[in-house]
């Protein structure tokens, strides 16, 4: 396979090894094994390039190679995404406390854990009658509104990887379950900046979640409520809290 003549012309700023590894990092995050030439069309990075990052990274300990010569994600990246996460969790609950003040519903913080969204904080409804999801639990990426927020802050090609290598099993009659579907619905959650779960993870639960627009962090915080009182235009008025709180936590994270 010959190396591209050219890369992207429209790079990110700062330093560009390091850029381009956490390129690398950011396609093998989904947990599914991946091909060197599958990171290159991943990345759009050079062949003779990613060769050259995943054996660095691999001696670091940061990816690893299985017996079919593909890489994952090695213990070191491991161990930091466990810190990074423990972090995330204590700064993210303060946010998502104010959410809630913002909103009167529940609020959760996900973040992406292999082909599944992990909750790692809430902060729960004042109302008597409200959603409930302990810390901890996973959820698809395809039926749930953190998933797919998380799924459209990637490239297009690194969420179809995603998609393809998940069981896209029905929660509900309402649930998409093709890629083809997931990607136009993809679309979408690009052009407006948040996603909607309409009854598709849970029936009488409707949900909007927006990306935290942090490089190399793959969370969303949601607003869950009933349907009944978390209508679609309560719902669509809460979509610009959370996308300014989430962007407001990224900055905290930043900071």
């Amino acid at each position: 396979m010959s190396e591209p003549a050219a890369e992207p012309s429209v790079r990110r700023t700062g330093v560009q090894s390091v850029d381009r590894a956490l390129d690398v990092l950011e396609a093998l995050s989904g947990g599914t094994p991946m091909g060197v030439s599958e990171v290159v069309r991943a990345t759009g990075l050079p062949l003779g390039t990613v060769h050259r990052l995943l054996a660095t990274l691999a001696e670091r300990g940061y990816v690893r190679q299985d017996n079919e010569r593909r890489y994952a994600m090695g213990p070191a990246t491991v161990r930091l995404a466990d810190a990074g996460e423990r972090s995330l969790a204590a700064v993210g609950q303060i946010y998502a406390a104010r959410l809630t003040a913002l909103c009167g519903e529940t609020v959760n913080l996900a973040v992406l854990q292999g082909h599944e969204m992990v909750y790692i904080a809430q902060s729960p409804s004042p109302h008597s009658l409200r959603i409930f999801a302990e810390v901890g639990r996973r959820v698809p990426l395809h039926s749930t509104a953190v998933g797919k927020a998380v799924l459209a802050s990637m490239p297009a090609p690194q969420a179809t990887g995603l998609l393809e290598g998940a069981p896209l099993k029905p929660s509900t009659p309402k649930t998409l379950v093709t890629v083809p579907a997931l990607s136009t619905e993809l679309d979408v959650v690009r052009r407006q900046g948040f996603a909607f779960d309409e009854e598709e993870q849970e029936l009488g639960v409707r949900c909007v979640a927006a990306v935290v627009p942090s490089a190399g962090l793959h969370a969303a915080l949601s607003v869950s409520g009933p349907t009944e009182r978390f209508t679609r235009p309560a719902a669509h008025a809460a979509a610009e809290h959370v996308r300014e709180v989430a962007a407001d936590l990224a900055r905290a994270l930043r900071s």
